[in-house]
C-alpha cells in the first residue's frame, strides 16, 4: 500500500506567499544598502576629502606665562585657515587657547607661534585646524 503525498505539485499553483516576501525584503534591503553605502562615501568625502590645511607642533617651550609652539602647517595653496591650540597646567586644568590664522599661497608655513596663559603651562596641544 502506497502513502499519499502531502506536497502540492510542483508549478501548480504559482509562487508561495513566502517567496513574494522574500523577494520584496531582498530589493528592499539592496535598496538600503545603496543609500547606506552613498551616505558613507559622501561623510567620507566630506570629512576626508575637503580636509585643506593640517598641521603638527614640532616643539614648545613653557615659561611662567605663556607658551612658545613651533608649528608645522601644510596646506593647499590659496587656502586659508586656522589651527585652535592649547595649553594645560601640571593638574590638567587648561591655562590657554587660542586660534592662529595662516593665510597667503605657501603650501607649507613653519613658524613660532605665542600662546598667552594664565598659569604656567606644561602642554602644547594642537586641538585641530580648519579652513574658512
Amino acid at each position: 500500500m502506497s502513502t499519499a503525498s502531502t506536497r502540492l505539485p510542483e508549478d501548480r499553483y504559482g509562487r508561495s506567499s513566502d517567496e513574494r516576501a522574500d523577494r520584496k525584503l531582498r530589493i528592499a534591503a539592496i535598496v538600503l544598502g545603496g543609500v547606506l553605502l552613498a551616505l558613507v562615501g559622501y561623510f567620507a568625502y566630506y570629512y576626508v576629502g575637503r580636509n585643506e590645511i593640517s598641521a603638527q607642533v614640532i616643539t614648545f617651550k613653557a615659561t611662567e606665562d605663556k607658551v612658545e609652539v613651533h608649528l608645522e602647517v601644510h596646506k593647499d595653496s590659496g587656502a586659508d585657515g586656522y589651527c585652535t591650540l592649547r595649553s594645560q597646567s601640571a593638574d590638567g586644568a587648561e591655562v590657554g587657547r587660542a586660534d592662529f590664522r595662516f593665510t597667503g599661497s605657501a603650501t607649507s608655513i613653519d613658524k613660532v607661534v605665542t600662546l598667552r596663559t594664565t598659569a604656567k603651562g606644561t602642554t602644547a596641544e594642537l586641538l585641530g585646524c580648519h579652513a574658512g
